[in-house]
C-alpha cells in the first residue's frame, strides 16, 4: 500500500515551492547525530565536526528531539514556510507560533508517555521550551549552516527553477513524477512508497528541496501547518565536491586552465560572485569566461529572484567526465 495524499483542484492550485533554512539546519544536526548520513555530505560533516571540536555547541532542548531511538521527530520543528524564501528568523518565528496543544500532541506521537528531561519540561511549559529550542536552532544555523549558505542556496534555487520549467512543460503529473523515483501522480493522488496515511494540513502542499537531508522523500503524516514534501535537491551530490578536484588534462587542453576550472566549479550552481570568490579571481574575469562557455553550450544561466545562477549543461558535464 502506498502513502497517499489526495489533492483537489483547490489544493493543487495552492501547492507551491519554498526554501527553508530551518529544514536544512535540522537536517545538518541529524547528520551530526548519525541519522541518515549521506556520503555526498561527508566534506561538510568533517568540517562541522572540526568546528564543534574547537567550540562545542550545547543543544539540551533540541538534541533529544531529533537524535534518539525513535523513528520520527516532532513535526513542529520544521513548520511549513509562509514565503518562498524565508530567512532563518522567519522560520523560527513560525516554530514559536506552535500552540501548546500542538506541541503536546506532537510529542505524544513521537515519545508516547515516555517524556524525560527537557522533553518533559517542553510538554509542561511549551512556550518557554519553544523559545529555548528556537534560540538553540538559531545558534546551530549561524555556526554550521550560515558559512555555506550561499552555495547551498544556489543549489536550492536552481532546483526550484528547474521544477518550474518542468511544471510549465508537462504539468503537475510530470512535476511530481520528477521529484523523486518513489513519487508518482495518479488520478488526483500523490503516491509515495510506504504504508502510512497522510492527514493533509490546510491548503496545498509545500515542496521543499533539501541539500543536507536524507536521500528519501519526507512527508509528515500529520501536521499543524501545511503539509510539506521534503525531497533531495538536484545537484546536491556535487555541492561539496565542486572546485575541489582539478579538471582533466583533456579539458584543460581544450578550454584552457581558467575556463576548465570554472566549468569544474559549476558542477554546483553558483553566481558570478560565488565563482570569483571560489577561484580567487575578479568577477569581471569570471564574466568573460562564462560568456565564452555559454556561447559554446557548456553552461547556462537562469534568474532566481535578484540573482543570476550559472549551471553546467549536459554537454559541459559530458566534457568533464571525458
Amino acid at each position: 500500500m502506498a502513502l497517499t495524499i489526495e489533492l483537489g483542484v483547490a489544493e493543487l492550485a495552492a501547492t507551491r515551492f519554498a526554501i527553508s533554512p530551518l529544514s536544512e539546519t535540522v537536517a545538518c544536526l541529524q547528520q551530526l547525530g548519525g541519522r541518515e548520513r549521506q556520503a555526498s555530505a561527508l566534506p561538510w560533516l568533517r568540517w562541522a565536526e572540526d568546528e564543534l571540536a574547537r567550540a562545542p555547541l550545547d543543544l539540551p532542548w533540541t538534541w533529544p528531539l531529533i537524535v534518539n531511538d525513535r523513528p520520527n521527530w516532532p513535526e513542529f520543528l520544521v513548520p511549513a514556510p509562509r514565503d518562498a524564501g524565508p530567512s532563518i528568523d522567519d522560520d523560527l518565528a513560525a516554530l514559536r507560533r506552535t500552540t501548546a496543544r500542538q506541541v503536546r500532541t506532537s510529542l505524544g506521537r513521537v515519545f508516547g508517555t515516555d517524556l524525560r528531561g527537557t522533553t518533559a519540561e517542553l510538554a509542561a511549559r511549551p512556550a518557554a521550551g519553544l523559545k529555548a529550542i528556537a534560540d538553540e536552532l538559531h545558534r546551530a544555523h549561524d555556526r554550521l549552516l550560515a558559512p555555506h549558505w550561499p552555495r547551498i542556496r544556489a543549489v536550492l534555487d536552481a532546483d526550484v527553477a528547474h521544477r518550474a520549467r518542468v511544471l510549465a512543460a508537462g504539468g503537475a503529473e510530470r512535476l511530481f513524477a520528477g521529484l523523486h523515483p518513489d513519487l508518482r501522480w495518479d488520478a488526483g493522488k500523490l503516491l509515495l512508497t510506504g504504508d502510512r496515511l497522510v492527514h493533509r494540513g490546510p491548503g496545498g502542499l509545500v515542496l521543499i528541496p533539501v541539500a543536507l537531508g536524507c536521500a528519501h522523500v519526507l512527508i509528515k503524516g500529520r501536521t499543524s501547518t501545511q503539509t510539506t514534501v521534503r525531497y533531495p535537491a538536484r545537484g546536491r551530490g556535487a555541492l561539496w565536491m565542486a572546485g575541489t578536484r582539478p579538471p582533466s588534462g583533456g579539458t584543460v587542453r581544450l578550454l584552457g586552465l581558467a575556463r576548465a576550472r570554472l566549468l569544474e566549479t559549476l558542477r554546483s550552481p553558483a553566481t558570478t560572485t560565488d565563482l570569483a570568490r571560489a577561484l580567487g579571481v575578479t568577477p569581471s574575469a569570471v564574466s568573460q569566461h562564462l560568456a565564452v562557455l555559454r556561447e559554446n553550450g557548456l553552461v547556462e544561466r537562469e534568474r532566481s529572484g535578484r540573482q543570476v545562477l550559472y549551471l553546467i549543461t549536459a554537454l559541459g558535464a559530458a566534457l568533464l567526465t571525458g
